[in-house]
């Protein structure tokens, strides 16, 4: 039994029979359209999130199985702030370049959004869920997007004080 297997990100519930997945999978002459529709059907609740899936496959009987994973917190932020892009840096830390136009970018998530985010993330960050939630705001940092209106620092601060005890608990 050969067996490949092939990784890629696709838009949830968007992929299709073009680079990176066509090309990898037609010297195997596996059926890319049955192919593409089981990547669609399994990430139509992802839509408008780059998803990272796997492809395996068996060479010789033709048969494969889809893996989906969890998309990256980066995409979730966005997603959640329904945006399309993120700021370019941290907080006003970038430096356009000669010509190019000043954006501004204010973003904003709710400890509910938060605490949603590390809940899908939660097998991949670790067990303590505190912790989950605060590697999420740390993302937040990076993003440049601020929570409940303030600066995700202040937030990590206050959830170390304990003052979102009551609402972090699974």
């Amino acid at each position: 039994m050969a067996e490949i297997t092939v990784k890629l990100l696709v838009s949830g519930g968007k992929a299709n029979a073009g680079p990176p997945l066509g090309p990898a999978l037609a010297p195997h002459k596996l059926n890319i359209q049955e192919v593409v529709n089981a990547i669609n059907e399994a990430t139509k609740d992802m839509q408008g999130i780059q998803v990272p899936v796997e492809v395996i496959a068996d060479t010789e009987t033709k048969k494969f199985k889809i893996k989906v994973g969890t998309p990256s917190v980066s995409a979730m932020i966005k997603k959640e702030l329904g945006l399309e892009k993120l700021a370019k840096a941290p907080f006003g830390t970038y430096t356009p370049k000669e010509g190019e136009a000043v954006q501004e970018f204010n973003g904003n998530l709710t400890m509910d959004q938060i605490i949603k985010i590390a809940r899908l993330k939660k097998d991949v960050l670790g067990s303590d869920f505190k912790k989950c939630v605060k590697q999420v705001v740390g993302s937040c940092v990076s993003n440049g997007c601020t929570v409940n209106g303030e600066h995700p620092c202040e937030i990590q601060k206050k959830i170390d004080a304990g003052e979102f005890d009551d609402i972090l608990k699974e």
